[in-house]
């Protein structure tokens, strides 16, 4: 099994069982973080550091309430994976739920994530917290 699939396995074991701290550690010091959308989603935008990929989900928890949420399928070439899934979590500041396909994105060099960017439906997420 290649080091990518590897340490991607492990992103979704350790963030399914809640152990964020333990999940931050997959991440390198420095790392190109992006999660497109509307800016009112508390959580769009860059990141560039390991602290600021723990607070990510450490936050998270707080905006939503997971309903279901399946990797359907990793793909890897070399350092690189894709996670394709879909999932649904309540958004709590409104109660709208927030169903969306999904595709992460993710780089692993030397046996840390030094690249996660996310696709899913932005616009219905900008929607569900009543932003657009």
């Amino acid at each position: 099994m290649s080091e990518t699939r590897t340490v991607v396995n492990e992103f979704y074991r350790l963030l399914g069982s809640g152990e964020i701290d333990r999940l931050g550690e997959l991440f390198a010091d420095k790392i190109d973080w992006d999660i497109y959308g509307a800016e009112e989603v508390p959580w769009t935008g860059r990141r560039t550091t390991r602290e600021q990929a723990i607070e990510f989900f450490r936050a998270l928890p707080g905006h939503l309430q997971p309903e279901d949420f399946a990797v359907s399928h990793i793909l890897v070439d070399g350092t690189d994976a894709v996670a394709l899934g879909a999932m649904r979590h309540i958004v709590k500041a409104t109660g709208k739920t927030f169903a969306s396909p999904f595709a992460f994105h993710f780089t692993v060099e030397n046996g840390k994530i030094t690249r996660y960017v996310t696709f899913e439906d932005s616009l219905a997420l900008a929607q569900a917290f009543e932003a657009v």
